[in-house]
């Protein structure tokens, strides 16, 4: 059909042409005056008139050709015209199909425990200044205590946070010996509040948990958000830390900001849960104290959290309920991560259980033997990484303290601990504290 019909527009275009022809022979004959053409025996008696003549003539003919030429192309652009509002449609080519399609960041929001500190800005502009996407990572505020001066500087920051009240402000009866412990149960009953607010009223999958006096690292949202698919998706995992209670500069590696860690000691200080884990453990959420709390075996169930190398958080809190317990002698020095590493961008699977454990375990107990006092006076500097044995919880303890990392326990487990065995740099060498290699778990009388 499409042939037939360019068929006749071409012989259309070339009956006008030739049409045209004849008429412009015709125009020529029966021009008069000027144009009319002279008799034979006028250019005989004027030569010159027939040079004029014939170059009046060329003109003429130049005039009509370039007519002739324009009204060609008109025919060729009225032919692709035609052509193109009647053509057939090819069929599209097939989409290629895609990959698996990757699932969106997850939302997290970041809840940010208050009371009475003020300074709470300081700890709401760095995670303002770092959050990546106010879509995926919301800042909830909860505030107790009822500190109208601090009320307002969350109040200051208009919709870039929500802002909630604990409503029970009320006095809580205490046994008489925990009188002066009070805060920590006003800290319990906060936390059981604030943490309902997010997973039931907010109905969040996970929250990131920070304290007011805690300042965060550049990296702080890539590092959960990196993780988080790793405690969704490991049950050995019950938590994912920002902080290393063994942090403190000299005794991390500064050239390697992207380790991470498994451990078994609850570190807390910005810490990721999913929602799963509150609907286990607020029925049964303490009074008091509830750090120490889930610390316990029976709260931990033989899980882990992760740990970074270098700390994700500081804290700059020396006020609070424990009236700077540990703040001057540790917890000032613990070193804040300033280099941004793309975790979301590293393969972490090295972090799942059976991998991490046939790993590590075979690293640890690679390394060589050597005496703490050896340690000490960096004996065989040859060795870049070496292991310090203990048997038993004074053993633990005094290696501990005369290596400078912390030597409290919590029902048997060492902070940052992994299987027993503390890892830290000494004078820049690695070094493992750990149990004999026949470890089979941990005494809950360690304490």
């Amino acid at each position: 059909m499409l042939k037939k019909q360019s068929a006749g527009l071409v012989l259309w275009g070339a009956i006008l042409f030739v049409a045209w022809n004849v008429l412009l022979l015709l125009f020529f004959w029966s021009r008069s005056g000027p144009g009319r053409l002279p008799s034979d025996s006028a250019l005989d008696d004027d030569p010159a008139g027939l040079t004029r003549e014939v170059m009046r003539l060329a003109q003429d003919a130049e005039v009509e050709l370039e007519r002739q030429r324009r009204l060609l192309e008109q025919i060729k652009k009225h032919r692709v015209r035609w052509g193109q509002g009647r053509r057939v449609p090819t069929a599209v080519p097939p989409v290629p199909p895609r990959g698996p399609a990757t699932s969106p960041p997850a939302v997290i929001p970041i809840l940010v425990i208050a009371c009475d500190r003020s300074t709470v800005r300081r700890c709401l502009d760095k995670l303002l200044h770092y959050r990546p996407s106010a879509e995926h990572f919301p800042i909830i505020v909860s505030q107790d205590c009822g500190h109208e001066e601090t009320a307002q500087v969350i109040a200051s920051y208009g919709p870039a946070v929500t802002h909630i009240r604990q409503p029970d402000l009320s006095a809580i009866a205490v046994p008489p010996d925990h009188r002066k412990f009070q805060g920590y149960y006003r800290i319990a009953r906060h936390y059981r509040w604030a943490l309902g607010q997010v997973f039931h009223r907010f109905k969040f999958p996970a929250a990131v948990v920070v304290e007011d006096d805690l300042e965060v690292a550049p990296d702080f949202f890539e590092y959960f958000q990196a993780t988080y698919p790793l405690l969704r998706a490991d049950p050995s995992l019950w938590c994912v830390s920002a902080w290393n209670d063994n942090g403190k500069e000299q005794m991390v590696d500064s050239s390697r900001p992207e380790l991470l860690y498994r451990t078994d000691f609850f570190p807390g200080l910005g810490w990721l849960l999913l929602a799963e884990l509150w609907a286990e453990l607020e029925p049964k959420w303490p009074k008091a104290f509830w750090d120490d709390w889930m610390r316990r075996p029976e709260q931990r169930q033989g899980r882990a959290c992760l740990r970074p190398e270098i700390s994700r958080t500081m804290t700059f809190g020396r006020k609070g309920v424990s009236h700077g317990q540990f703040f001057d002698q540790h917890l000032k020095f613990i070193k804040l991560n300033q280099h941004f590493v793309p975790f979301t961008q590293l393969d972490l699977s090295y972090l799942q259980r059976e991998a991490y454990d046939r790993d590590f375990l075979a690293r640890v107990y690679g390394a060589p033997l050597l005496q703490v006092e050896k340690v000490r006076t960096s004996e065989r500097s040859d060795l870049g990484e070496v292991r310090v044995q203990y048997t038993g919880r004074d053993s633990f303890k005094a290696f501990a303290k005369a290596l400078g990392v912390m030597d409290d326990l919590k029902s048997g487990v060492p902070r940052a601990g992994y299987r027993g065995i503390v890892s830290f740099l000494f004078r820049g060498r690695r070094v493992h504290l750990a149990p004999p290699q026949t470890w089979d778990g941990y005494d809950p009388s360690w304490n």
